[in-house]
């Protein structure tokens, strides 16, 4: 089994069933009933919380095991959601979207994380908006959740220049207790992002 297969291959849901606080907290920056993209979504969560907003959700993981939990979510909260089984590599960027929601995906370096980000550009539709919600380098230090390397965490700066020339709508870095299920629980170093990407003229 993959690391992602073995990490969610167990009867409960490893970071919960409810969203990412990151979520609710923002639920006015939503677009109302915009197609939204969910990336490496998990347990489905967050894509099924968005379903109950209203949005069109489609959402991606490469773990079989955390796609069959996320189904189960979303048919006992009564929403469709359109889940495929895939990586970052693999997801085909060329599909728009009004909204990209990245939540927690600190599991690659910053080179593949600039390319990403690259991607998630080139999938947003102009006016579109990008929503991402992680740690900070201080997290390491507390050990409660997150891949434990500084060079995956997130600051204001990198965020804002990985977005230049967007509409930046939030960029905050704070603390909090978290209570997310087992995988994210404590005293957390977060940062909150979220941009618009510019209209394009005419």
């Amino acid at each position: 089994m993959s690391f992602w297969d073995q990490r969610y291959d167990r009867p409960d849901y490893v970071f919960g069933t409810e969203p990412a606080a990151f979520l609710p907290r923002h639920l006015a920056e939503l677009p109302p009933k915009a197609p939204v993209l969910c990336v490496a979504d998990g347990e489905g969560r967050n894509s099924v919380w968005l379903a109950e907003q209203g949005l069109d959700v489609t959402a991606f993981d490469p773990s079989a095991p955390a796609l069959t939990k996320a189904h189960k979510l979303a048919q006992a909260r009564g929403v469709a959601v359109d889940y495929h089984q895939a990586g970052i590599e693999d997801w085909d960027w060329d599909r728009p979207f009004d909204l990209i929601v990245a939540i927690y995906i600190q599991f690659i370096g910053p080179d593949a994380r600039a390319a990403l980000f690259q991607q998630f550009d080139r999938a947003l539709a102009p006016g579109g908006r990008v929503m991402i919600h992680g740690y900070t380098p201080k997290q390491v230090d507390y050990g409660t959740g997150g891949p434990g390397k500084v060079e995956n965490m997130y600051t204001e700066a990198m965020l804002a220049a990985a977005f230049d020339g967007y509409d930046i709508i939030e960029n905050r870095a704070f603390e909090m207790h978290v209570n997310e299920g087992h995988g994210h629980i404590g005293h957390s170093a977060l940062i909150d992002f979220i941009a618009q990407k510019p209209k394009v003229a005419g």
